[in-house]
């Protein structure tokens, strides 16, 4: 069967009278003959004669040819010149000269250029036409929302990054967030790569110790990310980087603000738009460095004689070589051969419904693997992804607009058993009640639900595949029960497979309705008054079902039903005026408004174990458990902010702009006296090329000047920051009030000592940079420098000792630090004509420097230990954030090689566990010992600069678009080699480097150090620049091929637009780094780029259509 019969089948099921639009299809591009269809009605065949007769050649054409120039009378090469309604056309050469031949002269020609307005000229039986094209400015006149208001692009003079939603649209994400990685210069964007998750966006670079998330706006409501956000319902997205753009957001705008308007409807007959897209996501091949199980019984005896330990294993046995043995466990016995009556199949026992009693001891019998498992290929699985949208859209001439959306979402994760689904519903509405007079509402509703897959810590299932040997099967001798770690020398990771199927039950739900409602009055000719209301109500839920384990080396026989709700609303009211004008050469729009916002939610959640039955979900509740019931419940601190705001935009003679900006806000986040914050920021443009010296320069076509200060604030902390608290407790305070030692009764404490004094972290910007336009258009250059200073930074230092108890360690948020960031933002826009080709390129370059300036009087740094708690796992901290040094730099001992001979130790400066084949540690002062005072810093999460490259090239009906991002000069510290290339660290299996290239004494250019049986100070016991990779990455994020089918062709049967296309994503990473992907996502930025096993970032291969009707 031929890929055309193929390409039939996919369009019939897209939409009704496909065999009627096929025919056209196959006709038009001479794939296959009228015969070669089944025959169909007469009222069919006839179409068939119309269609090849007016598809044949003209006996009757007439020649035509012209000169296409520009308005000072130069010809302009590569003009498309087409016949309207068709996609037969040519192109000017390089003299500006066509030539083309039309079926009649009652036809119109249609003359179309990057950076010139496209021109209709009916031919009117001429044989000669010349045609003058004029200047395209629409792209200069492009009005862009940024604060409360818009601005016509060419206007504005701070620092705003205006994102192509066709390029966001692009890529299959589900949130948009994940779709904004490489598109706007000064933006950087890490992927969370698992479906339904948030991704960590960055505005140039980190504000704040307490958060660097933006300020989302959308349609002026405030929200805390795009989750909920329909992509496919995105109309605009303009990020505010600088202080003269987003400063009238004050106390929220420190890290930046993006903000998205929705599509709105048009006027007109209803439109009708559908999108679909079905792909598979392929999990790659994981883990491929690992060692086999009889490479691991090998490195198990390397280990053994490199520790002067006998070479004996209770799995492997004893000798000069290890043998494998043909069942790991039978009973409590390991390590059994074939025929050993302890592995009779007879004496098998597992019975879950007796799994509950703790005295019952299950018998289990498992055999070895010894070819291997493939614990990464067992874990995933190729994953698919559909996503469905549709728009109705559509409007009244000067009475209403209206626009209705409905979008299917559903991704499967390739972690089995790991999924999101999203429904979504949005209607947006306008109504002119009077000429000046317009109401209108924007409303969306959600839910989504979820099983989510553990990421980037010890104990995902992505991790388990790299612990657990290989040598241990999926199941037991009976098919269904897992094997796993139970059995002496197999270590204690849990089976990954067994981890996914018993929590695939568990669920987390969504639920949310997000928009406003405005109303919007003209008077006096120049004024508008405003006012919208909007909030977001949200709700979220958990449930974690126990699981009952029997094949672990720790197994839980106890495990937990645990749930939870959430529950939040906020709500923003917004009200302002805008007076707008023009007069002689001066144009002046200024704004003033307030607004008042408020946010509020409450929680619960609940525990209980103990249960008799744990196969049937339904029956697990909260109250049917036998241990005592555990339950919590608060309300989250209610906050609230009151704004007054203002903004005065001036601009004389389209050449010279001004912009001042004030904000007035007051946060319920802080105590009484420091409530209350005033944030001004200005900005002045020069559009230089409006002056007499540059008119002559002909391909200069817009060139701005621009540079802005301000002021920003940053209120995000805990608004029961500033109260002290008691808390109740029979453990930390009570009395026995009956005196009898078995009544007391529960007292309180001091467990939190407030601050009062604490206000906002305030960010001081300066932006100087230039907008500029060349050679009519073709070419657009935005460049940014900019330094961004934060003062009085929320830090929590440690409390006095008088404080006492609980409350020391629990100490207050005060203003102490400062940090600033500096950096380079670069956007370059190419577009031309390359024959019939149509090119469309864009560079987005990003750079920052990250330092920290301040901590707090007699802090020079904090330690910070990430979420995979390696203070306790390998006795340090990787992360070191100190004055002087970027946040989460990374921290310890610095690597210089290894010790090759026992000479080469007693030369060397004294070292703890020093000995060949260890490491060698560099001796930063110089006083010939190694000890703390060694420690340097080594290595910086924070890349030297991000890039994204996009290309769309266009020829005839067909469309081709690639995008490339990557990162340059970024460290990570890839600590799955902490236990992959150290035998010591643990019975899980390890690297092919640790048996291979080990140091030994026959190997001593050896990299990896030597394997042995214990860990100490010079190997794997002490944080060092041994885990530390370069993590820089080129990444081909996306590519695909499209065709859209003629429209003279779909409009016979009522289509306006079809376009069919295939895509691919993330086909190649080029790149160092030996983890699973460098992109690796943080919880936190004080440990950013330490990597556990992140979700990777996997290959996506779909087909998709869009048909507009």
């Amino acid at each position: 069967m031929n890929s055309n019969l193929y390409l039939a089948r996919f369009l019939f099921r897209l939409i009704d009278r496909s065999t009627y639009l096929l025919l056209i299809v196959f006709l038009h591009t001479n794939v296959v003959t009228a015969r070669s269809l089944p025959s169909e009605p007469n009222t069919l065949a006839s179409e068939v004669v119309k269609i090849n007769i007016s598809s044949g050649a003209h006996n009757q054409d007439i020649g035509v040819k012209g000169k296409v120039s520009d308005a000072k009378g130069d010809p302009l090469t590569g003009v498309s010149v087409v016949i309207k309604g068709s996609t037969i056309g040519t192109i000017t050469d390089a003299s500006g000269n066509y030539a083309i031949s039309v079926p009649d002269g009652n036809v119109t020609l249609v003359f179309s250029f990057i950076g010139f307005t496209a021109r209709e000229i009916p031919v009117n039986n001429q044989s000669i036409l010349n045609v003058v094209l004029s200047d395209d400015a629409k792209a200069l006149e492009e009005v862009v929302v940024t604060g409360y208001s818009s601005q016509r692009k060419k206007d504005i003079t701070g620092s705003v990054a205006i994102v192509k939603v066709s390029d966001l649209q692009s890529l299959p994400a589900s949130t948009a967030e994940n779709q904004l990685q490489g598109r706007a210069a000064g933006v950087t964007v890490i992927s969370n790569n698992q479906p339904g998750s948030v991704s960590t966006v960055r505005i140039r670079g980190f504000a704040s110790f307490t958060g660097n998330d933006p300020l989302y706006i959308v349609d002026g409501v405030p929200t805390g990310s795009l989750l909920g956000i329909n992509p496919s319902d995105v109309e605009s997205m303009q990020v505010l980087k600088d202080a003269a753009s987003a400063s009238i957001y004050g106390a929220r705008a420190s890290n930046g603000v993006i903000v998205v308007t929705t599509k709105k409807g048009k006027t007109g007959n209803a439109k009708v738009a559908y999108d679909v897209s079905y792909g598979i996501q392929d999990p790659g091949k994981g883990w491929t460095n690992m060692l086999n199980p009889q490479e691991y019984a090998d490195l198990t005896w390397l280990a053994l004689k490199n520790s002067g330990q006998p070479q004996q294993s209770v799995q492997y046995g004893k000798g000069a070589t290890p043998v494998l043995p043909d069942y790991l466990l039978a009973g409590t016995a390991s390590g059994l051969k074939e025929g050993d009556p302890a592995t009779n199949p007879a004496l098998y026992n597992l019975s879950y419904a007796n799994l509950a009693d703790a005295n019952y001891a299950p018998y289990l019998i498992v055999k070895a693997n010894k070819q291997g498992t493939n614990w990464w290929k067992e874990i995933t699985r190729n994953a698919p992804i559909t996503n469905h949208n549709l728009t109705v859209s559509g409007g009244a001439p000067d009475k209403s607009r209206y626009l209705f959306s409905l979008n299917y979402f559903n991704q499967d994760g390739i972690v089995i058993e790991n999924f999101y689904k999203r429904y979504s519903a949005r209607i947006n509405t306008e109504f002119t009640l009077k000429k000046n007079i317009r109401i209108g509402q924007n409303l969306q509703v959600y839910t989504s639900q979820a099983n989510t897959a553990a990421n980037n810590t010890e104990a995902s299932e992505l991790a388990l595949a790299r612990y657990i040997l290989p040598i241990v099967p999926l199941y037991t001798i009976r098919e269904g029960d897992f094997a796993g770690t139970k059995g002496n020398g197999l270590g204690t990771a849990d089976n990954p497979v067994a981890v996914r199927e018993r929590t695939k039950n568990n669920r987390a739900n969504t639920f949310g309705i997000f928009g406003n409602m405005y109303l919007e009055v003209d008077f006096l000719k120049h004024f508008t008054a405003r006012t919208s209301f909007g909030g977001n109500y949200g709700t979220n839920d958990y449930t974690n079902y126990p699981t009952i384990e029997y094949e672990g080396a720790e197994n839980n026989r106890n495990p937990t039903l645990a749930v939870g709700f959430f529950k939040n609303r906020s709500w923003t009211w917004t009200n302002q005026l805008t007076y707008k004008n023009t007069f002689g050469d001066h144009s002046l729009q200024v704004l003033a408004g307030t607004e008042a916002v408020d946010d509020a939610g409450n929680r619960i959640e609940g525990s209980r174990s103990n249960y008799f039955l744990y196969t049937n979900m339904n029956a697990i509740t909260l109250s049917s458990g036998t241990s005592n019931q555990l339950v919590s419940g608060f309300p989250n601190t209610p906050a609230s902010l009151f704004s007054l705001f203002g903004k005065v935009d001036y601009e004389f003679k389209s050449k010279y702009l001004a912009s001042v900006i004030v904000r007035r806000d007051g946060s319920s986040r802080f105590g009484v006296d420091n409530r209350y914050a005033v944030f001004p920021a200005g900005s002045l443009g020069w559009r230089i090329s409006e002056e007499a010296f540059l008119k002559n320069v002909t391909w200069l076509t817009d060139l701005k000047l621009r540079g802005s200060y301000g002021l920003m604030g940053n209120q995000r902390i805990d608004p029961a920051n500033q109260y002290t608290q008691f808390s109740t407790s029979k453990g930390a305070a009570s009395y026995d009030i009956g005196g009898t030692s078995t009544t007391p009764q529960s007292g309180y404490y001091l467990s939190f000592i407030g601050n009062s004094a604490g206000k906002w972290e305030t960010n001081v910007s300066t932006n100087v940079g230039f907008d500029a336009t060349l050679f009519g258009g073709k070419t657009d250059i935005s460049f940014d420098w900019y330094q961004k200073k934060t003062n009085n930074l929320l830090y929590t230092v440690e409390q006095l000792a008088t404080a006492g108890g609980i409350a020391s360690q629990n100490p207050p948020f005060f203003n102490v630090g400062s940090m600033k960031n500096t950096g380079i933002d670069l956007a370059i826009s190419q577009r031309a004509n390359l024959r019939k080709v149509k090119l469309d390129a864009t560079l987005t370059l990003t750079t920052y420097k990250n330092e920290i300036t301040k901590i707090a009087d007699g802090i020079s740094y904090f330690d910070y230990n990430s979420p995979l708690n390696e203070q306790n796992r390998i006795g340090g901290v990787f992360t070191r954030n100190a004055v002087g040094h970027p946040i989460n730099a990374y921290f310890g001992y610095d690597v210089i090689g290894l010790f090759q001979s026992a000479d080469d130790v007693a030369k060397s400066p004294t070292q703890q566990s020093a000995a060949p084949g260890r490491f060698k540690y560099r001796d930063a002062n110089g006083d010939g010992k190694i000890d703390t005072d060694d420690r340097v810093f080594f290595g910086n999460p924070n890349p030297k600069f991000t890039y994204g490259l996009n290309l769309n090239l266009a020829y005839k009906g067909f469309d081709l678009a690639g995008f490339f991002y990557g990162v340059q000069g970024r460290d990570a510290i890839n600590y799955a080699r902490f236990t992959t290339d150290f035998y010591s660290q643990g019975i899980t299996n390890k690297s092919k480097d640790a048996l291979y290239n080990s140091w030994r004494p026959d190997n001593v250019g050896a990299k990896v150090p030597i394997q042995e049986t214990v860990g100490n100070f010079s190997t794997n016991a002490i944080p060092n620049s041994y885990y530390k990779e370069d993590a820089s990455y080129l990444r081909l994020k996306n590519v695909s091929l499209g065709y859209t089918l003629p429209t003279h062709l779909l409009n016979q049967i009522g289509i306006d637009r079809l376009r069919v296309y295939i895509q691919a994503t993330n086909l190649f990473t080029i790149t160092r780094y030996t983890g699973l992907d460098p992109e690796i996502i943080s919880t936190d930025d004080r440990a950013a780029g330490i990597d556990a096993g992140a979700y990777p970032a996997v290959k996506q291969y779909l087909v998709g259509a869009s048909i507009n009707f």
